[in-house]
């Protein structure tokens, strides 16, 4: 018997809802509603009419409309828009109803009246990126339409799309040149960032091309990290040569961060500074400046670009668990769990990584293909497994969650190294671990987590040549990131290896001053400082050890299998030296 056959079509999808909804009916409900049918019978449904376009079906608050014609549906969504600001100036301040647009074209299934499929899933999820009064198209459409209508675009980038496989890119509708963007935008549900065009201190030409040049791999760069969205070149570089207001920047472009800076040439030298600030308040998050020799332009430009993404990551990964912290427990989302979960996470502690692993469950429980907190599971059970009793379904629940964030992160850097990681940890597949931290550090050149990571797991396969190089880059890239002390583990091991036993030390020391309750810089720098025959001064580390992790055994180590057996005794036995318990 064969299947039902399934009718399916192409048509444009256009996908609106009322911007504030909730905050607008919990004032005024009949208001809001007499409103909202008033809009509908003198604006939306005769546009809808005039281009023909069909109501699949409403909401309270939506609306999703099918076009045989893509120009109609942008035709009929400018129109809207353009009377409904004219509207609008004749509503009271907190009583004003906008609309959301998102437009796009694909195939779809016909069941009834209704319809489906990635065509009209795409449709919504660009409604959710236009701002209040405005519309956003997929790429799909921009290309049918873009010399057909007297209007502008602008390109906002490829966005991962909630649900949607593959990346999709966005333009605008610019629905009034002289105008657009000159309204505060809604805040994306991740954290935003624009990075204004950075200041010619020296100038001339040669000199503003260098500039902006820095300025579009910064952008680049930042694209690369996939919790960010990054406001792209086009709409930033209106601003330049204009005075800032970073305050004014965040609501025209909808961002929560603004990264300024400038750069003097003067000879052969050139010096860059960067500041990073909260859009809402002014206040700056980070700055910093960097000096260099001219030498060759593009080198110094990547070097420059690397610091200057290395730095703002992790200070944009602070403020935004600050700034999940301050929310209302009620309006905590998947990714507002996941950042509370990072700093029990970031302390790689058994006690915290079950505190972190709460929140994380709770996260995935509402999000489950989300890559990065299968990641951040995966790492805590390992901590649990490693530092708390080498129990077996603790490694096995550990595996799981590394493979499904390698699985379903493959274009997540932060989710890679954490599956790959882990899978070098506990299998200590190879392979397998550094395919994925690779493709990590090919996905974001500026992980210093990636590079950390990396580090560790080439010290105990025996690459410590590479371990040393990683772990100096992640520390180059992120001086002052909180999870330093990861590429100080990872030098501190390829150092002991090798048998330089001063630098080892010192590594061990800097992985300990970063975070003072991880156990494993202890007892390397206990290691180390046997190897060099400062026999007191390893009694007293071990001792501070034992009282961060009492239940630490050498047995217990060795059993955790984490290098070769060779390696490991270069380990266990100056532990044994050093009087702590077998």
């Amino acid at each position: 018997m064969s299947a039902e056959r399934v009718e399916r079509k192409l048509a444009a999808i256009l996908a609106a809802d009322v911007a504030g909804y909730s905050r607008l009916m919990g004032s005024d409900e009949e208001g809001t509603l007499a409103r909202l049918k008033a809009h509908r019978k003198e604006v939306i449904d005769p546009k809808i009419t005039e281009h023909r376009g069909r109501i699949v079906k409403t909401t309270g608050d939506g609306v999703l409309i099918e076009f045989s014609s893509v120009v109609g549906a942008v035709r009929c969504a400018v129109a809207v828009q353009q009377q409904m600001a004219e509207r609008k100036r004749a509503q009271e301040q907190g009583k004003r109803i906008e609309f959301r647009v998102g437009i796009n074209v694909g195939d779809i299934i016909i069941d009834g009246d209704d319809i489906y499929g990635d065509g009209v899933n795409i449709a919504a999820r660009l409604e959710g990126l236009a701002e209040p009064g405005g519309v956003c198209i997929s790429g799909r459409v921009y290309e049918d339409v873009r010399d057909k209508l007297d209007v502008a675009f602008d390109d906002i980038g490829e966005q991962s799309l909630k649900n949607i496989a593959r990346p999709v890119r966005a333009y605008r509708v610019v629905l009034d040149s002289h105008n657009w963007g000159r309204s505060a935008l809604t805040l994306p549900n991740k954290p935003s960032i624009a990075v204004l065009p950075f200041q010619s201190l020296t100038g001339g030409a040669e000199q503003d091309y260098f500039v902006d040049g820095m300025v579009e791999e910064i952008i680049t760069g930042l694209s690369r990290i996939k919790y960010l969205f990054v406001i792209s070149r086009n709409s930033t570089f209106i601003y330049k040569g204009s005075p800032i207001d970073v305050r004014k920047v965040g609501r025209e472009l909808g961002v929560r961060y603004v990264l300024e800076g400038s750069v003097r040439r003067s000879g052969s030298q050139v010096r860059v500074t960067g500041q990073l600030s909260e859009t809402e308040s002014g206040a700056c998050v980070w700055a910093d400046r960097y000096d260099g020799e001219l030498g060759e332009v593009f080198a110094l430009q990547d070097i420059l670009t690397m610091s200057v993404i290395g730095a703002v990551e992790p200070k944009l990964r602070k403020a935004e668990i600050e700034r999940a912290r301050r929310k209302r427990p009620e309006n905590i989302d998947a990714y507002d769990l996941f950042l509370r979960a990072l700093p029990f996470a970031a302390t790689a502690m058994p006690e915290n990584a079950d505190k972190a692993l709460h929140l994380l469950e709770e996260a995935i429980r509402l999000e489950p293909d989300y890559a990065v907190v299968h990641g951040f599971i995966a790492w805590c059970h390992e901590q649990r497994y490693l530092r708390g009793g080498l129990n077996a379904e603790t490694r096995a629940t550990a595996l799981r969650h590394a493979r499904a964030a390698i699985e379903t992160g493959g274009d997540d850097a932060m989710a890679l190294a954490m599956g790959g990681f882990v899978i070098g940890v506990l299998e200590r597949d190879y392979p397998t671990a550094l395919d994925a931290l690779d493709h990590s550090v090919s996905l974001s050149p500026s992980s210093a987590l990636a590079f950390g990571f990396n580090s560790i797991i080439r010290a105990w396969m025996g690459d410590d040549e590479t371990a040393i190089a990683h772990a100096r880059t992640a520390i180059r890239l992120s001086p002052y990131d909180p999870l330093i002390y990861l590429p100080n583990v990872g030098l501190a091991y390829a150092q002991l290896f090798s048998g330089n036993f001063e630098e080892a030390a010192n590594a061990a020391n800097r992985a300990a001053a970063a975070n003072p309750k991880f156990s494993v810089p202890r007892y390397l720098h206990v290691a180390a400082l046997i190897r060099l025959g400062k026999h007191e001064e390893a009694a007293s580390i071990a001792k501070t050890l034992l009282t961060f992790q009492p239940g630490f055994t050498i047995s217990g180590l060795v059993a955790g299998n984490i290098t070769t057996a060779e390696r490991m005794a270069i380990v266990a036995d100056a532990l044994r030296e050093a009087g702590l318990p077998e």
